[in-house]
């Protein structure tokens, strides 16, 4: 898969530890942006005043945010900790990247309305968990059949980000599209299971070697599979993965565009709008924080800004001088 036998040992050194596609694939990005950077010299060769300099040339000259260059650190520590068996010393002294939050982008609930007026038929459903449950477009994507609860109105969400789990309301007005969309889903794996070259659906290793037979059962499939098989690039594999995510923002744009919306909106828009209603209707900041699956309270509060009127809530001196004409 790489060039380098390097990466390439890093690569399959994760994949034994059950990390994630995602994770490694950012992981080796920034490890072989790192080397890059030190002329390419072998990391065993360098060590902490290297990474020291590589972060903060990121924070410096490629102005990043604290996200990515937190990132770029969590590959680097993984490397050095875990990788090489070489441990950082004190990382306290970089220059840590500066950028103020954005206020999330929050639509008004009428044009979610119009939004999911002028989706396409086979993205109306994702949108809808989107919007309702305030999931994350990966959350959203990997749901399983066996993750919908609707006895008690709720979907499991696992190893949502940093790797937790947790449970959200679902909108009984769903469940009757909800059925409809397990029974398309019966139907494609039934199509699937006659296919002697399928190996069933993707499960994490430690759930594949304790239920033997679960990979080709109802409950474990994706609630939204893709149109068609793939080869899994870690086993070489036949497998249905669920639709691709970039499809979904296309999707959203479409529809955007038709409704008129001029808002920029992502699904990420529909999880601000979601929070942002919650608290409009009168639920308490505990409830969406634990709805939203956030660490920090710090990070739900965001949301209260967009609710006050006007910046912090004060009321402009034009609005008295006008209503006095």
């Amino acid at each position: 898969m790489y060039q380098s036998p390097f990466l390439q040992s890093i690569h399959n050194f994760m994949l034994a530890q059950h990390y994630s596609k995602r994770t490694i694939s950012t992981y080796i990005i920034w490890i072989k942006a790192y080397i890059h950077f030190n002329a390419k010299r072998h990391p065993k060769d360098m060590g902490e005043p290297e990474v020291l300099r590589f972060l903060n040339h990121l924070a410096i000259n490629r102005d990043v945010s604290p996200s990515t260059q937190n990132t770029a650190l969590n590959a680097l520590a993984f490397l050095y900790n875990k990788f090489l068996k070489l441990p950082l010393g004190n990382m306290a002294e970089f220059k840590r990247a500066r950028r103020q939050a954005k206020l999330p982008v929050v639509l008004t609930r009428k044009e979610v309305k119009v939004l999911f007026a002028n989706v396409e038929v086979k993205y109306q459903l994702p949108l809808a968990l989107l919007y309702g449950s305030g999931l994350r477009r990966l959350e959203c994507l990997r749901l399983r059949v066996g993750d919908i609860d609707m006895d008690y109105g709720q979907l499991r969400i696992w190893q949502g980000k940093g790797n937790k789990h947790r449970l959200t309301t679902l909108a009984p007005e769903l469940f009757p599209r909800i059925k409809q969309q397990i029974e398309q889903v019966k139907y494609v794996l039934e199509s699937d299971l006659h296919n002697t070259d399928y190996a069933g659906v993707w499960l994490p290793n430690a759930l594949a070697r304790k239920y033997k037979n679960a990979n080709k059962q109802l409950v474990w499939h994706y609630l939204f599979p893709s149109g068609r098989l793939s080869v899994d690039p870690a086993s070489g594999q036949v497998r249905r993965h669920h639709i691709d995510e970039s499809a979904l923002n296309k999707a959203i744009r479409r529809a955007c565009l038709r409704a008129g919306i001029q808002k920029p909106v992502s699904a990420h828009t529909l999880r601000h709008s979601f929070a942002t209603h919650l608290l409009e209707s009168g639920a308490d900041i505990r409830t969406v924080q634990q709805q939203l699956g956030h660490a920090d309270v710090k990070t739900t509060e965001i949301y209260t800004h967009v609710l006050k009127q006007g910046a912090q809530g004060v009321k402009s001196p034009l609005s008295d001088l006008l209503q006095t004409d």
